[in-house]
């Protein structure tokens, strides 16, 4: 995938560009806010992840409520997938096995091809992988709304494509959101010492939260 590569470097850039705008002095301890923010007077309105309602793997609502209070981590896939998606499951069953059954963290995989992956494929694929409970949330709905979720929220790439293989382009990014919904930091959940950074980065952004 060269455009989804490009496409991922591109919104990496942004996002290191967003980190060194991001950090206030004496806070260099904290992750960056990333996304773009507003001023309104005196308080700073950051970039946060909209409102959503999809359907997991065992056929439960999903929604920014079951989030709350949680740190999570979230990517986009689909079960066919045959370029990236393997090596974006391999790495995030690491975060998975890293933080198993910490009710402060979860993860959220939203799948861009609703149509093939129902959600009694989900519940099979989750269980290939060794997913057991709901720490780890794969969810299907409708197509627009999980694209555009990926696109104006987690700020990656989610859509079709028939020039691609398998006939959608997503990004490999990992994305971790805080739990006020802000994104603070983006990975690249193909390559390991990213992963790393980003099983430091949620050990980091706990302490944010817990001292």
């Amino acid at each position: 995938m060269k455009r989804n590569k490009f496409i991922f470097g591109l919104v990496f850039v942004i996002g290191i560009c967003a980190v060194s705008c991001s950090n206030e002095p004496g806070n260099e301890e904290d992750l960056p806010i990333l996304g773009r923010k507003e001023i309104d007077g005196t308080d700073t309105i950051y970039h946060t992840i909209a409102e959503f309602k999809f359907v997991d793997q065992d056929s439960n609502f999903v929604t920014n409520e079951t989030f709350e209070d949680k740190i999570y981590v979230a990517d986009f896939f689909f079960t066919s997938c045959p370029t990236i998606c393997p090596i974006m499951k391999t790495q995030m069953l690491r975060v998975y096995e890293e933080f198993r059954d910490d009710p402060e963290i979860g993860i959220l995989s939203h799948s861009i091809d609703p149509t093939h992956d129902t959600v009694a494929l989900l519940h099979e694929f989750a269980k290939d992988l060794g997913v057991t409970g709901n720490q780890w949330r794969f969810v299907t709905g409708d197509k627009e709304k999980i694209f555009e979720i990926g696109q104006k929220s987690y700020i990656v790439t989610a859509a079709e494509d028939s020039t691609e293989p398998g006939g959608y382009i997503h990004s490999g990014a990992f994305i971790l959101v805080d739990k006020e919904r802000r994104i603070r930091g983006i990975y690249d959940g193909t390559k390991p010492d990213q992963v790393d950074r980003l099983m430091n980065d949620i050990k980091r952004l706990k302490k944010e939260y817990n001292g």
